[in-house]
């Protein structure tokens, strides 16, 4: 399990940070008190979390709490006991910072304790050095946009081992019952034929292997998926140097029962063998099923 420690100067982007590392799929914490730091550490281990990656805001929003030179030693506890845990510090110029207050129309944490909104930023900085000077990786958002900023952190997550992932949604839906509006790319899968018609497979469904071996089976999917696949190999690594972090494929037939569902399981796997993390969802499989029971009642009772 990787730990990220989020820390640095108000105003310099730490939400940001922190709301992008959680699309990249990663447990996060925002300002946690620092005493709560290692039992945080230790209950995430030993529950067994399916996040790789957690990561936690802690500074000075803590008001009394928070001590920079304590959070030191708390992390280096940490490492000795074996936690992997890196921290991530942010900053940016007075000016600017003084710059995003004013616009922001917010107030700084150490207003409170009578400081003038440029005596508070001084001030912090003078609190933070510690951990700045320990820090392991150091962002000045002086001039960087968001983008620029989730670009940065996605590398430095890269460099500490815990790869950041696209993750992939695979769909198959109907089109009679509408397109999903959260697809990315979509498929139209009507071009194939359809076993709908016949008999011994109407009520079946595309994750029946009577099905899907019609479905796959014919030459016209066969040369359709190689085409389908080619593209989706290319797209998926260049998705994620753009920074995506969640990727929907809809695939569609016209009930998105037989079709649609056989294709997206076979796109699924495919993309699981690239190493890709993959889920794969039916829309609207359950809806033709209980149509075809509720027609079939009903045929039941004509004279």
């Amino acid at each position: 399990m990787q730990f990220f420690l989020l820390t640095g100067m108000s105003g310099a982007g730490k939400t940001v940070a922190i709301r992008y590392l959680e699309d990249l799929g990663a447990l996060c914490v925002d300002n946690l008190p620092p005493m709560m730091l290692v039992p945080f550490l230790e209950a995430c281990q030993t529950n067994n979390l399916r996040n790789e990656l957690v990561a936690i805001g802690t500074d000075i929003r803590s008001g009394e709490f928070f001590d920079a030179k304590a959070v030191t030693r708390m992390i280096n506890e940490a490492r000795l006991v074996g936690h992997r845990i890196n921290t991530l510090f942010l900053e940016a110029s007075d000016e600017v910072l003084v710059n995003r207050y004013k616009e922001q129309r917010r107030e700084h944490p150490l207003t409170g304790e009578g400081f003038t909104l440029e005596n508070a930023i001084r001030e912090e900085r003078n609190r933070l050095q510690p951990l700045r000077e320990t820090a392991d990786y150091l962002i000045d958002t002086t001039t960087l946009r968001p983008r620029m900023l989730q670009k940065r952190i996605s590398d430095i997550v890269s460099q500490a081992g815990g790869e950041p992932s696209l993750r992939v949604d695979v769909l198959s839906f109907g089109f009679k019952r509408g397109l999903p509006r959260e697809g990315d790319l979509v498929f139209d899968v009507r071009f194939l034929p359809n076993p709908f018609y016949i008999p011994e497979l109407g009520h079946h469904t595309g994750l029946d292997e009577d099905v899907r071996s019609f479905v796959l089976e014919h030459p016209v999917t066969q040369e359709f998926l190689v085409k389908c696949m080619d593209m989706i190999s290319f797209l998926l690594p260049n998705y994620i140097t753009e920074g995506k972090h969640r990727l929907v494929i809809a695939v569609g037939c016209t009930g998105g029962a037989h079709r649609s569902v056989a294709i997206a399981e076979y796109i699924g796997q495919q993309i699981r063998e690239l190493g890709y993390n993959v889920n794969v969802n039916h829309r609207d499989t359950a809806l033709e099923q209980a149509h075809w029971a509720a027609k079939s009642e009903y045929q039941k009772g004509e004279p």
